[in-house]
Formats: C-alpha cells, sequence, structure tokens
C-alpha cells in the first residue's frame, strides 16, 4: 500500500490553546452540534481521551460513509499536538490499512495563528470550530 502524506496550513483569528481545547479536547461534544448533517455522534470505545484510547465517529444519515474507529497516538497540550490512526471504517476503504493524521497548532511569528491538519475535510471541521469561537468570545477561554 502507499502513502499519501498531505499538509494543510490555516491561519486564524483564534489562539492555538482555544482551538486545540474546543476541536480536540472537546470534540465529541462541540463537532456533532457544529456539523450535525456530517458527523453523527462521536464516543469513546476505550480509553478516557488519552494515548492509546479508541475513538468512534458515527457519520450522519445519508453520508456516504457510516463510521470510524481511531486510536490516539499523541496529545500534547502543551505543545498543542495530536496524532491519531483510523483503524477501521469506511474511510479506509479496500486500499489502505490505515490512515494517520498529525495536527500542529501553532502560533505564526507574524502573530496570527495558524493550523497544519490532515487532509481537507479535516480542515473543515477546524473551520466550523473557528467559527463558533469567534462567536462565542468566552467559550473553551
Amino acid at each position: 500500500m502507499g502513502v499519501l502524506t498531505f499538509t494543510e496550513e490555516h491561519a486564524s483569528a483564534v489562539c492555538p490553546k482555544r482551538i486545540f481545547k474546543a476541536s480536540i479536547l472537546d470534540s465529541s461534544n462541540l463537532i456533532p452540534k457544529l456539523l450535525p448533517q456530517v458527523i453523527k455522534s462521536m464516543e469513546f470505545l476505550q480509553g478516557n481521551g488519552g494515548v492509546g484510547s479508541i475513538k468512534q465517529v458515527n457519520f450522519a444519515e445519508g453520508s456516504d460513509l457510516k463510521s470510524l474507529k481511531y486510536q490516539i497516538d499523541e496529545l500534547n497540550e502543551e505543545t498543542y499536538s495530536y496524532s491519531y490512526t483510523v483503524i477501521e471504517g469506511d474511510t479506509l476503504m479496500d486500499n489502505l490499512d490505515k490512515i494517520t493524521h498529525e495536527i500542529k497548532l501553532e502560533a505564526a511569528p507574524d502573530g496570527e495563528k495558524e493550523i497544519k491538519a490532515g487532509k481537507e475535510k479535516v480542515l473543515g471541521v477546524y473551520k466550523a470550530v473557528e467559527v463558533y469561537l469567534i462567536q462565542n468570545p468566552s467559550a473553551y477561554a
């Protein structure tokens, strides 16, 4: 099987700490609320959110995808880095063994904030979280 690498950068007016808390640490609660047309629910099947935990994502009715399971490989609240590996689900299709996403949120040298995401669909989640946080300045502060 081949290896595909995607790198995305996104400048944000929201600081990395808030985006990390909202989109990573509280994703099970926030993402289904922000994107109900895409994500029906997210739940931990094993663990409580730390490294080694396994999470299941259930997609909304009408989606081409039903669900996926991923394992958290890294979670660092100090460096705002997070990685996980999709280990089961429709996104693997028939030709992939796994998909690994590595996310690092950091402040840019010019004072704006950047998000480095795995691929375009993942970036959409962060955009939805960003809009929510901008509209709700006290959330996750």
